[in-house]
């Protein structure tokens, strides 16, 4: 079982959507973050109907008694980044400076412009050498990650202490549930339940600042990655014949499994909808974070934003610098490939009366 090809698509998943095309903050797109597969709090979910705390995973696993199971959780955790400036400096007990800092919407340093974004950091949880067979009334397992914050500051021309980046980012809570259920000829039901069981009571003053806070809260971008040792992952879009009842009893909710690699060793249970064995193609040299639209369109466009635009993308968040570093090097012969390929004809059925 090799997850490394399973996790390059899992990536694209994993940050679709985190910063948008013009890729800048003061855009209006990217006013407020929106992503596929965010798992609230309870509480926020209690207000919000169409929203949910919980994904669950059904698949079938063809199994024999040294079948093994690797479940992997991944999403992303919202990081706040504030910008502040130092208003004064005062002296700690052992005299040391310490600057008094006042949050500030943006702040210039050597021509640099500093501005308030989320960023995200990666989490994931692995639960790996499985037997399906002691997993049939396993307890949930419990997980958390608690909050924290971190201060970087920023110094002027003279190496004097101006302004800070603080980041700050909430404890989270949650739990996962790995079920197995006997079905018939060496096949079990594999289920995966992952729940946000984080506590928030916060009140923001505007259904705007609600949204905004309770994503510090949740789990954005969740899915499950599910690889196994001597067994095999059914299709659950194309079921073997005999299976289709077992595959229409299957329960997924916020996310679907596709079959991962050819050998259907690994499954990719996604909030975005694929195919069996996706993939990502070759003449492709990078995420771009929006699918809606093609990598060459994207990239002629990322290539005329005025040099003002390219300063705030290349300024607000170090992936999205990436972005434009990587496009703006790219060499011709590999925008030519982007243009598209045909890789392959089928012969056209004839339409017999």
């Amino acid at each position: 079982m090799n997850l490394e090809g399973v996790e390059k698509i899992a990536e694209a998943v994993l940050y679709e959507g985190y910063m948008l095309y013009p890729y800048r903050p003061s855009s209006v797109k990217n006013q407020q973050r929106w992503n596929f597969g965010v798992l609230y709090p309870p509480s926020w979910c209690n207000q919000a109907s169409s929203d949910r705390s919980s994904m669950q995973t059904e698949c079938l696993l063809k199994t024999d008694s040294s079948t093994r199971l690797t479940v992997k959780i991944r999403f992303l955790q919202i990081v706040q980044r504030s910008v502040a400036q130092v208003i004064s400096l005062t002296a700690d007990p052992f005299d040391t400076p310490l600057p008094e800092l006042k949050s500030v919407d943006r702040l210039e340093i050597r021509d640099h412009v500093y501005q308030p974004w989320q960023e995200a950091v990666e989490r994931e949880l692995c639960y790996d050498d499985l037997d399906p067979a002691d997993f049939a009334t396993m307890p949930p397992l419990l997980f958390s990650f608690p909050g924290g914050k971190s201060v970087e500051y920023l110094r002027d021309e003279q190496g004097t202490t101006v302004g800070a980046l603080v980041r700050s980012w909430k404890a989270l809570n949650g739990s996962v549930e790995i079920r197995s259920l006997g079905s018939h000829d060496e096949v079990v039901k594999i289920s995966v339940q992952v729940e946000n069981l984080t506590i928030c009571d916060s009140e923001p003053a505007s259904v705007f600042d609600a949204r905004e806070a309770i994503l510090l809260h949740s789990m954005v971008s969740a899915h499950t990655i599910l690889g196994t040792e001597n067994g095999e992952f059914l299709s659950m879009l194309e079921p073997p014949v005999g299976f289709e009842d077992q595959v229409a009893q299957c329960q997924n909710l916020g996310t679907w499994p596709v079959l991962a690699t050819d050998n259907a060793d690994a499954m990719l249970s996604s909030p975005i909808i694929l195919y069996d064995h996706p993939q990502i193609a070759p003449e492709s040299i990078g995420n771009l974070f929006d699918s809606t639209e093609i990598d060459e369109i994207l990239s002629l466009r990322i290539l005329t934003l005025t040099d003002d635009e390219k300063r705030e993308m290349r300024q607000s968040d170090d992936r999205t610098r990436r972005i434009l570093e990587r496009t703006e090097q790219m060499p011709e012969e590999q925008f030519a490939k982007l243009h598209g390929i045909l890789r392959g004809l089928s012969p056209i059925k004839e339409n017999i009366q």
